[in-house]
């Protein structure tokens, strides 16, 4: 393969390209010390924010902090691919078998409208995020894809969505969109692209606008339940907030707290960003409505068009390093920085001479059923959203929404979603997890590796892929 070529700007971790485009924000102080609030939120990210923000305009009298290890927006939130979609990773007939199949449908509906809720809280708050509704456009390359795309179709029109929700769409469709090999594609108008350190900066500051108290830089080891008269607590290495309730809205880093470690899976994600592509190039690729696009592989690829005209592609890379151990410095491997560039210049053959200015990477949460949830335990006191699975730019919206009418004691549409309350065990010690993790990811590339060299008229989704899908539990 030859060399990938790279900017004399080019970045390896630290932040992400997102937020060295619009600049770090301006640190806040610590927790001063011991504190009372009526709710505390541990987590400065989408889930923690949107929490507070929906509490506040609900109940502005309501005394509301949020208290953050790095800075707003530092982990997912400021990291992620910038889609604003209605996807939902969770199984539906899992969410079915205990609540029925038009529960599942009213969640994925609410997906939908939770896309125009972020777009239009952005519009009235001010909030420049660089969004564009374009919807989202799925591609496949071989043929497998290209069956599994149409079953994937047929499926979810089974499960919320409906002819014009999503649909295979023809060649000359516009807006243009080339992608090098696509045999199909797919569109579905219930996505946005967005800049995520924008959004999540924001939305900090229109929090703190409205009398929501951000601690930054102070870290939580310890998130205690209501014992007796004694009050939940966020135990912090600046003083303990105590609170009627607490809120965990820590999704990657769970596994930090005390008692958490085999909570949620830690899951990497990386990226790439390319530097500005030349108008002519544009002319040859298109993607003039500022879709969203991603592939039908088993090992798939997420990418936009950023609002300066660079292509920013994501994927797993490697996906989980043992013992859920993180890199605080966001630094991708060489291996998931080829990976990327490779599946980008697939797509895109006509990009393989334009540099890459940054490689970023950061964390998300995987339960081990592979289920979102938000929950609220009356008795303890605590909360809790997450386990996204990718899906959290919007998810994390609908979660702070559900988690505010759970805490003011209402009931609600959406306290009636089937994903409310739902729980599942905890993740396998090690090296169980490490290796099952390994395996997972090493059959679902084998199996894209088969699909695409697998003549068309044997062409179906490889056996390979369902083995891992099997051992995953998804």
């Amino acid at each position: 393969m030859r060399p990938i070529p790279r900017s004399s700007r080019f970045r390896n971790g630290g932040v992400s390209f997102w937020f060295r485009e619009s600049g770090l924000p301006e640190r806040r102080a610590a927790l001063p010390g011991d504190a009372d609030y009526d709710v505390c939120v541990v987590g400065a990210g989408y889930t923690g924010l949107w929490t507070a923000y929906y509490l506040k305009k609900a109940q502005p009298d309501l005394r509301v902090a949020v208290v953050e290890r790095e800075f707003a927006g530092f982990g997912a939130s400021g990291r992620n691919g910038g889609w604003l979609s209605a996807e939902f990773a969770g199984s539906r007939e899992r969410y079915a078998r205990s609540h029925g199949k038009s529960a599942m449908i009213a969640l994925q509906r609410a997906m939908m409208a939770t896309v125009d809720e972020v777009v239009s809280v952005a519009e009235a708050e001010g909030i420049e995020a660089d969004i564009v509704k374009g919807g989202m456009r799925l591609v496949a390359t071989n043929a497998a894809q290209r069956e599994r795309l149409a079953e994937e179709i047929d499926y979810l029109q089974e499960w919320g969505y409906w002819p014009d929700d999503i649909h295979l769409v023809e060649a000359d469709h516009e807006p243009r969109l080339a992608v090098h090999g696509a045999v199909a594609a797919a569109y579905s108008p219930h996505a946005a692209r967005v800049q995520p350190a924008k959004l999540a900066t924001g939305l900090a500051r229109v929090v703190e606008a409205l009398g929501v108290d951000v601690y930054e830089g102070t870290a939580v080891r310890e998130i205690r339940s209501r014992t007796g008269a004694a009050r939940p607590a966020a135990v912090t290495d600046h003083g303990t907030v105590y609170a009627d309730h607490v809120v965990r809205a820590t999704e990657g880093f769970t596994s930090t707290l005390r008692g958490q470690r085999r909570e949620w899976l830690p899951m990497n994600s990386s990226m790439i960003a390319t530097e500005p592509i030349a108008p002519a190039l544009w002319e040859k690729i298109g993607w003039n409505g500022r879709e969203v696009l991603g592939d039908t592989a088993h090992s798939y690829v997420y990418a936009q068009r950023t609002a300066d005209d660079r292509i920013a592609i994501g994927g797993r890379g490697v996906p989980y390093r043992f013992g859920s151990a993180r890199d605080r410095d966001g630094a991708t491997q060489p291996q998931a920085i080829a990976e990327l560039w490779r599946a980008l210049t697939r797509m895109f053959p006509d990009v393989a001479d334009v540099p890459v200015e940054h490689a970023w990477s950061g964390v998300l949460g995987v339960p081990r059923d592979w289920c979102p949830t938000v929950h609220l335990d009356a008795e303890t006191g605590l909360g809790w959203a997450g386990g996204y699975i990718g899906s959290g730019v919007a998810t994390s919206n609908l979660a702070g929404r559900t988690l505010r009418d759970l805490i003011l004691g209402r009931e609600t549409d959406l306290t009636r979603l089937p994903w409310v309350g739902h729980q599942v065990r905890g993740w396998e010690p090690e090296p169980l997890r490490w290796v099952g993790t390994q395996v997972i990811y090493g059959l679902y590339r084998t199996a894209d590796r088969r699909e695409s060299r697998t003549p068309e008229e044997r062409a179906h989704t490889s056996r390979f892929a369902g083995l891992a899908t099997r051992i995953a539990g998804r």
